[in-house]
């Protein structure tokens, strides 16, 4: 009996901390993304290309669910009573229902499981696709932060926070003609 409670703890720890599918990292845990669209539809109406454009976005264009998973998910959504769309300017728009906000008010800790795991392999994504000149300026500025804590001296703080701005403009496109990116907002 021991032998195999053994082998089950050591199969527990091998098991990979990224999900897996044929080898190859999943981005999405299974059943997030079915969360992650209903929660989604309950901020606000959407149309199905703007679901798949809104995920895509989270993941900087790393993962986009094909309309061949998203459709159907949202006619299982409509097939629940969770969500009703109707035709607005040429576009089925999905409304959540009162029957979805209470499926996501039952699931709301799971929804926001599936929103931290979300946000997490996004930046896991964005973190391993930075340029190694990116990666060793950043890891050197977070270096700095933590030997300088609570030593800043009289403008020092404004002027880095400055130098910080302009890089963000300059990765924004206020800078010059460069695409204005989608950019995640941390789950609650």
């Amino acid at each position: 009996m021991a032998r195999t409670s053994t082998a089950k703890a050591r199969k527990e720890d091998d098991a990979p901390a990224v999900p897996r599918r044929n080898g190859q990292p999943r981005v999405l845990s299974r059943g997030d993304l079915r969360l992650l669209v209903l929660a989604l539809i309950g901020e606000q109406p959407r149309h199905g290309y703007e679901l798949i454009q809104h995920i895509s976005g989270l993941f900087m264009q790393a993962y986009t669910p094909s309309a061949g998973t998203m459709y159907p998910l949202l006619a299982s959504f409509e097939q629940a009573g969770w969500v009703a769309s109707a035709e607005e300017d040429g576009r089925r728009v999905f409304r959540i229902t009162a029957a979805g906000e209470f499926e996501l008010k039952v699931q709301r800790t799971q929804v926001r499981l599936a929103q931290r795991r979300a946000f997490d392999r996004a930046r896991e994504i964005t973190k391993a696709s930075l340029l190694p000149p990116l990666a060793t300026a950043l890891r050197e500025f977070k270096q700095a932060l933590v030997r300088h804590h609570g030593r800043w001296s009289e403008g020092e703080a404004e002027a880095v926070a400055e130098q910080l701005s302009r890089a963000s403009a300059l990765l924004n496109g206020a800078l010059g003609n460069g695409p204005t990116p989608v950019t995640p907002t941390e789950p609650d």
